[in-house]
């Protein structure tokens, strides 16, 4: 079956739904107050960073690795271009590699191609990269003698750094999740590293083992520390810091912390149906971030409390994705478009690494939003237009302003921690597809 042979009419979706009548939709804003770094001042935050970090082993002039590779963290070839800046003041000889595990395919030139799409490229950065599928073996883990993987120009180098951002992590919880941590075992691992890792954590919940083998990682090799950022609400980089070996599991996990206060996510709990204009790996690991949806796929976890959501409609798929819709298994339905852009095999690459294959199942996928709104609609139990729980957010990073239907405007207005912008209005549709545009820019 093709692709095209896998789209659902809306036509078809009508008859079988029926007319429906479908919910008048408002816009609501979460109010947040946040105090990001300047645009200005991140390189140079950046280059101050590498100030805190455990040089004292190496010499003048000794190579310093520094690995890049994490999706979606802000201002990213600022705070590149400011660490090498920061290594190279300090008088080291800096180079950048891809620390992204199996992603780009487990290829070097998907690597590459991905760094570039992430605005890192030999030029943007000033510092020559040094790209490899190749690995070395650092060593065994003691109890359960699992081998840990190290990128091999990485391992040649006097120092390491990583740079990444300390997040939730969509898969799992833990004292540290994902960060630098994560990026030493599994990013810096490359496609060996990173399916090992994820195979055993199968069995042993990466709660466990991503501390265990940071530490052999940290004891085996000259880890100088990382560069590590935390991002607000809004998605800005709000705390950038050099964090040294010697505490970085410690300071890591209180990063950690941090950004689950930061954390946004959507302002209801119950929900009946939300609306994604766009999922992608630049959004989130998963696609769409599991602490935000509340479907975590992986077996061996637990979803989250809340939120509830009773049925995900997903529209499209980033272009920084390059066809890698991880994720898209969290959806009910999808738009043709996000179906048309999947990569089936760097998206099951992915998903085997990851251990999580349900990630790479293709939901329904349908003609026009007025099809996969009134399949989901359909689907929910029974709801008048005025009773059911709507929102449409641009993705699960960015939940600034929402579409929301009547009775979450109603709640809204009683809240101090939301405003309602806009009150509702019709659903407007030109060929089936939202005249509105997402709520949220991210141009």
């Amino acid at each position: 079956m093709t692709k095209s042979e896998r789209i659902v009419s809306e036509r078809t979706i009508v008859e079988a739904c029926g007319d429906r009548k479908l919910p008048q939709l408002g816009v609501i804003e979460q109010r947040w107050e946040t105090d990001p770094i300047p645009l200005d001042r991140i390189e140079e935050r950046a280059a101050d960073a590498v100030e805190t970090l455990d040089f004292e082993a190496i010499s003048k002039g000794d190579e310093v690795a520094i690995g890049v590779g994490s999706r979606g963290v802000a201002n990213l070839p600022r705070i590149v271009r400011g660490t090498v800046r920061g290594v190279r003041e300090r008088g080291y000889e800096p180079f950048l590699f891809p620390a992204m595990g199996s992603h780009g395919g487990a290829t070097v030139d998907g690597q590459l191609e991905l760094l570039n799409s992430l605005g890192v490229s030999e030029t943007t950065a000033d510092c020559e990269i040094r790209a490899t599928m190749d690995v070395e073996l650092v060593g065994r883990t003691p109890d359960r003698d699992i081998p840990v993987y190290m990128d091999a120009n990485a391992a040649a180098a006097d120092a390491i750094v990583p740079i990444n951002r300390v997040k939730p992590h969509t898969s799992f919880a833990g004292d540290v999740e994902s960060g630098l941590s994560k990026m030493l075992v599994i990013g810096m691992g490359k496609q060996p590293g990173a399916k090992t890792a994820h195979e055993w954590a199968l069995d042993w919940s990466f709660r466990k083992m991503i501390p265990e083998l940071t530490s052999l990682l940290v004891e085996r090799l000259p880890v100088a520390g990382g560069v590590a950022t935390v991002e607000d609400q809004r998605d800005d980089t709000a705390i950038l810091e050099g964090v040294p070996a010697s505490n970085f599991l410690e300071r890591e996990a209180e990063l950690l912390e941090i950004a689950y206060e930061w954390m946004p996510t959507l302002p209801f709990d119950d929900l009946d149906v939300v609306v994604f204009d766009r999922q992608g790996k630049d959004v989130s690991g998963a696609g769409m971030d599991t602490n935000v949806t509340g479907r975590i796929l992986s077996f061996n976890e637990p979803a989250p409390e809340s939120p509830f959501i009773r049925r995900i409609y997903s529209r499209s798929l980033t272009p920084a994705s390059h066809g890698n819709a991880t994720g898209v298994g969290q959806a009910d339905f999808i738009h043709r478009d996000l179906l048309e852009a999947i990569d089936v095999e760097k998206t099951v690459i992915n998903t085997i690494t990851a251990g999580s294959v349900r990630n790479a199942r293709i939901p329904p996928a349908v003609e026009t939003d007025r099809a996969g709104l009134v399949a989901a609609l359909s689907t929910v139990g029974v709801r008048s237009p005025e009773q059911v729980r709507v929102l449409r957010a641009t993705d699960t990073m960015h939940l600034e302003r929402l579409y929301a239907s009547e009775a979450l405007l109603e709640e809204a207005r009683a809240r101090s921690d939301l405003r309602v912008v806009a009150e509702a209005e019709p659903i407007e549709f030109e060929n089936g597809a939202f005249v509105a545009p997402s709520p949220v820019s991210v141009e």
